[in-house]
């Protein structure tokens, strides 16, 4: 069994940010439950644009406010607490926060740890024994 709070996170070296965003890596690879779990908060004004081509990913809003765009229907979606959205087709999207958002995000491969967005707004496909570059 694994127990684990956001409190633990940061000493475990679970813990990345870059501009606009901070993930919280509850559950990641070598957890060993084939998918990695994130508690991540996206800044108010923050505007993301990402693609994560290597991984699926669902994505539940518990707090604020914002939209997700859908680059291939520019279809624009709000997204607000009891929201859900997954790119099940690996999908370009951009997020914006209208209001600071708290998102419970699931990938599919799981995340070794470390990852950041490229500059395509995609996180690179790695395994535990593969180094990281992170980038923004």
């Amino acid at each position: 069994m694994i127990v684990r709070s956001l409190n633990d996170l940061q000493d475990m070296g679970r813990v990345v940010s870059a501009e606009g965003w901070t993930s919280q890596r509850l559950l990641l690879q070598e957890d060993g439950m084939g998918f990695s779990m994130h508690d991540t908060i996206i800044e108010a004004g923050a505007v993301l644009e990402m693609h994560y081509k290597n991984h699926l990913e669902a994505v539940y809003c518990v707090e604020g406010e914002g939209n997700v765009f859908s680059v291939l229907t520019e279809t624009n979606f709000p997204i607000q607490a009891g929201t859900i959205y997954a790119l099940d087709q690996n999908d370009k999207h951009v997020l914006t926060a209208t209001k600071t958002m708290r998102m419970i995000c699931v990938f599919n491969p799981p995340l070794v740890g470390p990852e950041s967005h490229d500059d395509e707004g995609a996180y690179p496909l790695l395994t535990a024994a593969t180094p990281c570059e992170a980038s923004v």
